[in-house]
């Protein structure tokens, strides 16, 4: 059935389809110019700035979370970010992204965490009903802002 793990290097092409897919489904494959390498560089080298759980159905990728940590200086305590989280639309429906969601929701409180947040595109209504049924709320008053670096 259901099984999450931490990424291993070997599943980093994996995790580049699914970020792949996800943006297909946000409609956003146009703003994906990363690589596979740089994601491996950043999973897996010094420093390593991301994180990544794997879901997996029977032995098949079913999705994933990956994460970073933070800081609320307000809290003075680390937060843990939600930068994706994906379940491919076959999985959908079994639970696989609510045990990412409390997986991760674990990880925030082991290591102290203030805050467990992520932003969630406002045209998906699945999504947001989805993560308030999990108990969380929208941020009131707070507009994301946005500087493209360019390489």
């Amino acid at each position: 059935m259901l099984r999450l793990r931490a990424a291993e290097p070997a599943d980093v092409p994996a995790i580049f389809t699914l970020i792949g897919e996800l943006a297909d489904y946000e409609r956003l494959r146009a703003e994906m110019t990363g690589s596979a390498e740089d994601l491996r560089r950043h999973l897996f080298g010094e420093p390593r700035y991301v994180h990544t759980i794997m879901a997996e159905w029977d032995g098949a990728i079913a999705g994933f979370a990956l994460y970073f940590f933070n800081y609320s200086t307000f809290l003075c305590r680390p937060g843990l970010y939600l930068e994706d989280l994906f379940v491919r639309p076959e999985y959908r429906g079994r639970g696989v992204g609510l045990n990412l969601l409390r997986s991760l929701e674990e990880v925030a409180r082991d290591i102290g965490c203030g805050r467990f947040e992520w932003s969630v595109l406002d045209w998906n209504h699945s999504a947001i009903d989805f993560y308030r049924e999990f108990g969380a709320q929208p941020r009131e008053g707070w507009t994301l802002y946005r500087k493209p670096l360019s390489d």
